[in-house]
């Protein structure tokens, strides 16, 4: 199941995870988004694949899978990063959820350095 969150509850939903495991923000937007605003990582790792390549790097996150780590999918607003979380979990992926609002929100609600574009 795609869980939705905000960003501002991240945390909240990254301490549900197993005892052990680092939490993955998937950012699946592409290098020049990445350039022009990205988040820190902070309890979580931060992973960057733009939604074109993940069929070809899901190898990538194949430990995620493995040992159940959540994987919170990020974007511009939430639509992409919507997708990715679909196909992965076809993939076999359990604990998903989509950053509803995206970085945009991530600005408003997590960190405000974060610029918008």
């Amino acid at each position: 199941m795609i869980e939705h969150i905000r960003p501002a509850q991240l945390a909240a939903w990254f301490a549900t995870a197993p005892a052990g495991s680092r939490p993955v923000v998937l950012d699946v937007r592409e290098p020049w988004e990445l350039q022009t605003a990205s988040v820190r990582a902070d309890g979580f790792e931060l992973v960057a694949i733009p939604m074109g390549q993940l069929t070809g790097r899901l190898a990538e996150l194949d430990a995620a899978r493995d040992a159940g780590t959540p994987i919170a999918c990020l974007c511009h607003h939430g639509a992409r990063s919507l997708r990715v979380a679909a196909f992965l979990e076809q993939q076999g992926f359990e604990r998903l959820a989509n950053i509803s609002g995206g970085i945009d929100a991530w600005s408003h609600e997590r960190d405000p350095a974060v610029p918008r574009y």
